[in-house]
């Protein structure tokens, strides 16, 4: 039985110092999360995470009042499906903030060369607001509210800020809004 037991041991260091020898980037800890503070001060600056439609996706330790084109920018770049509709490059961002860039194609459906059917959180009627499933016409009264008494929305995350959109509403329409046209 100790045989065996050994046996597993061994066999699992050699795995692991294999893939490592494949893969020297490869990370065993996730230091993103431990070099990551509450007020979002991060080892090397403001940290600020970036989701979707990017080369890189992942935590960034960049400079205060950055701007979504510097995040972007950090990131790689965009890939061809992302939504240039649904992100300003001038949004000034908010240090410890994860953002999304939304897919202008449906990702699930690789043929597929009809763009995702969207809404302008800026600019449409609450009627049509309420086309996009996951919108009910309280929330979509609520997004018309909020944007006539702050202004426009500057990021898709401010959705979260809207009364009764919580996060599962907000990762259930943000591929289906754009902010300018």
């Amino acid at each position: 039985m100790a045989k065996i037991v050994i046996g597993v041991l061994v066999a699992t260091v050699v795995v692991i110092v294999g893939f490592m020898v494949l893969d020297p980037k490869i990370n065993l800890t996730n230091t993103s999360l431990v070099s990551e503070t509450i007020d979002g001060k991060g080892l090397g600056g403001y940290t600020y995470v970036i989701e979707g439609e990017v080369n890189k996706p992942g935590s960034y330790s960049l400079t205060e009042n950055i701007t979504m084109a510097d995040l972007i920018s950090a990131a790689g770049g965009v890939t061809s499906n992302a939504d240039d509709l649904a992100w300003f490059d001038d949004a000034t961002l908010k240090a410890g903030s994860t953002y999304y860039i939304a897919s202008k194609y449906n990702a699930s459906d690789i043929c597929s060369s009809e763009p995702i059917t969207k809404v302008n959180i800026n600019t449409d009627t609450a009627d049509t607001l309420v086309t996009i499933n996951g919108i009910t016409s309280s929330i979509a009264s609520s997004i018309v509210s909020y944007r006539t008494g702050t202004g426009q929305f500057q990021t898709i995350e401010q959705l979260t800020e809207v009364y009764g959109v919580g996060n599962a509403t907000y990762r259930k329409i943000r591929n289906f809004v754009t902010l300018h046209e």
